[in-house]
């Protein structure tokens, strides 16, 4: 009777540890599908003028394994910059790092530079991070006076891409139209990783901001009235000094 109940035990345990390594083959945490199930994405600009902020927030799904590493890849246009400067006391704050592609010239106006890349690389205390939210302040260059009367001249902004690695998941199943590209591992930029990009369904287009321009029309009455003003303003301050150093 002993051996007998010996072996229904075993065969018992040896049955529950066949059907938990099925189990776990059969759930792929490296399955893409399994990623972009709830993973969302949206970007919000706040505040009017030249001077904006970005906030951008990023929902992973549930199913994204542990130690997932999150990068936000902007595409931003010469009609705005960011100014490393400020971003430099910012960093202090927390939450995020972020690597410029290029030096950024602060003075240039829209029409005399081009456009940059942005890495934002989120450091949130969690390991496994399913809600990611920051801002970063961007600014408007001055651009060119409109030759045709306009006042206001518009910059797209568009959403940056959701990139994803992971170092358990080398061979991620592809999923067109997502395909995996290299960026930056780290905000060092010591070296390069293969990331996955993540097409995310977007309701709206790009944020279009409006930024004021001059009037390219008024230059000659601008320039000639400031000229006849200086002009003006010369001979009465040379009479007035002349008048001075007589009397006295």
């Amino acid at each position: 009777m002993y051996w007998v109940r010996l072996t229904f035990v075993l065969t018992c345990l040896a049955t529950c540890h066949c059907l938990i390594e099925k189990d776990e083959k059969e759930v792929d945490y490296c399955d893409l599908k399994l990623w972009l199930e709830s993973t969302s994405l949206s970007v919000e600009i706040s505040k009017q003028g030249f001077h904006r902020e970005v906030t951008t927030t990023v929902e992973l799904s549930p199913a994204v394994p542990s130690g997932v590493r999150v990068l936000l890849v902007y595409q931003w246009p010469r009609g705005v910059f960011i100014d490393p400067y400020q971003l430099a006391s910012l960093k202090h704050q927390g939450g995020w790092q972020i690597l410029l592609d290029s030096a950024i010239d602060l003075e240039v106006p829209a029409h005399k530079t081009s456009g940059f890349v942005s890495y934002v690389y989120p450091t949130p205390a969690d390991s496994t991070p399913r809600r990611v939210k920051f801002t970063i302040p961007i600014h408007g260059r001055y651009h060119e006076p409109s030759a045709v009367g306009k006042t206001f001249t518009s910059v797209d902004i568009h959403a940056p891409e959701l990139l994803l690695q992971n170092d358990k998941c080398l061979h991620l199943n592809s999923l067109e139209p997502n395909t995996v590209v290299d960026a930056p591992c780290t905000v060092d930029n010591s070296s390069t990783c293969s990331w996955f990009k993540i097409q995310y369904y977007q309701k709206h287009g790009p944020k279009k901001l409006q930024f004021p321009v001059g009037d390219g029309s008024m230059v000659i009455p601008v320039c000639g009235g400031t000229l006849l003003v200086t002009m003006i303003c010369c001979v009465v301050l040379t009479k007035y000094i002349c008048t001075h150093q007589t009397m006295y």
